[in-house]
């Protein structure tokens, strides 16, 4: 889930790295074609939370080995961000993470004649991700290698704990009192 193409792979072996020694994890990664090509990393730090200034640095250092490397075919963007409120979630430690919050899972296969799932996620449990999910009385035990894509779902419950996390950047304070009117 991390990756979906070889050449996504690729990039992320090249990354995960570079992200390790600046205290980052690396979310996921996708190159992705259109009128011009991006290179789109999503990372975070371990309390899942990222600055502008981490992500400048894993872009820097980032930009070099991908320089000397090519591992893109012609020019192309690199974009390193956040994983955002509803972010994907890559990683069996993401599902225990977020347990509580409402989720949307794409399986790689059919499950009881379907694919998708929307649910509150309820915890791991070996190697699979648990769910509860309307109008089924059992939790759902999900293995985590079925899971094609996963994101959480952006509700106030999770828009409130997202904002009641955040914590300002060094030097983002307000003007100084005797700039204000």
């Amino acid at each position: 889930m991390k990756t979906r193409s070889p050449q996504d792979v690729r990039i992320c072996e090249l990354a995960e790295p570079i992200a390790e020694a600046l205290g980052l994890e690396i979310v996921r990664v996708r190159v992705m074609s259109g009128k011009k090509t991006v290179c789109q990393l999503m990372a975070e730090r371990g309390d899942g939370e990222i600055t502008v200034a981490d992500c400048a640095r894993l872009s820097r250092a980032l930009s070099e080995v991908l320089e000397q490397t090519d591992p893109i075919a012609g020019e192309y963007d690199l974009e390193v961000s956040s994983p955002g409120i509803d972010r994907p979630l890559t990683a069996l430690a993401h599902f225990a993470r977020w347990e509580g919050y409402e989720a949307k899972l794409e399986l790689d296969r059919l499950v009881e004649g379907r694919k998708r799932f929307r649910g509150v996620l309820a915890g791991v449990e070996d190697g699979a991700v648990l769910m509860d999910i309307a109008g089924e009385e059992d939790t759902a035990v999900i293995p985590f290698d079925w899971i094609a894509d996963a994101k959480l779902v952006l509700t106030d419950a999770l828009l409130s704990e997202s904002l009641k996390g955040r914590k300002p950047e060094p030097g983002a304070d307000d003007a100084p009192e005797d700039d204000q009117p």
